[in-house]
């Protein structure tokens, strides 16, 4: 029992990271009806800035304070990127089909992860975070503190995002044009300005995600692949729901640590690493009963 408790906790630890990074995906889908493969280079950003933010910053505060102000300004570093990027790259593409867009995206990643690459060097940059993998015992449970500052923020953030899609003037809006672009114009919502808000919160998302990431094993350059994870997550949540991404994220967590922990045991023959395909077998047996995912919106399309 206590191997599945702390299996469970590791998982939803990690999940919340993915919860994250689907979150991120999700938002730019409801706005722009296109999916953003250029979050995982984001997510990458956000942890190297945070690993040259953190030492820089260190010196004058307490380690702990230290890191959590890094993230903050990276966040805000990787979200200055990403509205460069929607009004660069993005905002000319507007009408063209969605697909064209999507591999527009794809490119966009692999160009920013050159350059972040570049900042990382050869070996694993450390990220600054004071605890590393030290454990502190909950409830008689073995639980490493990052897992419990992983499902921490992510609780806070969704509780900010909340707050902000239902009690200010730009949430409202990002609901608005995510409903009915065409009568959200009408009522006066500038979609140009979604479109960048929604590209500048996904941004800040990822990189809060990848800084929280790399609190394990540092930021290297194969920190990106991590991503991948989100993408059964926002399908099995629904593309189109926070909520589902949310959930989504934390069961693709839970599952690929129980999978982790007991696979050797009672299914040797899978062979190894079947932990890292566990979230796409989630995901296909979600699909087989829910098309749309958990969450999301069924479409009615006549023909």
């Amino acid at each position: 029992m206590t191997d599945l408790l702390e299996a469970l906790l590791r998982g939803l630890g990690t999940g919340s990271v993915y919860a994250l990074l689907a979150l991120a995906f999700v938002i730019i889908y409801k706005a722009t009806r296109v999916i953003s493969f250029a979050q995982p280079a984001m997510m990458l950003t956000g942890a190297v800035a945070t690993s040259y933010i953190a030492p820089a910053i260190g010196f004058v505060l307490f380690t702990g304070l230290s890191f959590f102000i890094s993230v903050a300004l990276a966040a805000l570093a990787t979200a200055a990127l990403a509205l460069v990027v929607e009004r660069l790259a993005i905002r000319p593409m507007v009408g063209k089909e969605v697909f064209v867009v999507a591999i527009i995206t794809i490119g966009i990643d692999i160009a920013i992860r050159v350059v972040a690459n570049g900042f990382i060097g050869l070996g694993a940059r450390p990220i600054g975070f004071p605890w590393g993998l030290d454990r502190v015992e909950l409830l008689g449970l073995q639980v490493q503190i990052r897992h419990l500052v992983m499902m921490g923020t992510v609780a806070v953030v969704v509780a900010l995002l909340f707050l902000f899609f239902q009690k200010t003037r730009y949430g409202l809006a990002m609901r608005a044009a995510a409903f009915d672009q065409e009568a959200a114009m009408t009522q006066g919502v500038s979609v140009g300005g979604v479109f960048a808000m929604s590209w500048a919160m996904a941004g800040a998302l990822a990189a809060i995600a990848g800084s929280l990431l790399a609190t394990g094993a540092g930021v290297d350059r194969q920190l990106w692949l991590v991503a991948l994870a989100a993408l059964p997550a926002i399908i099995l949540g629904g593309l189109d729901s926070l909520e589902g991404a949310v959930v989504g994220g934390l069961a693709v967590g839970v599952v690929e640590a129980l999978v982790g922990t007991y696979q050797r045991e009672y299914a040797p023959w899978l062979g190894d690493n079947v932990a890292l395909v566990s979230p796409y077998v989630l995901m296909l047996l979600v699909l087989l009963a829910k098309p749309y995912g958990i969450f999301g919106t069924p479409e009615v399309r006549r023909v």
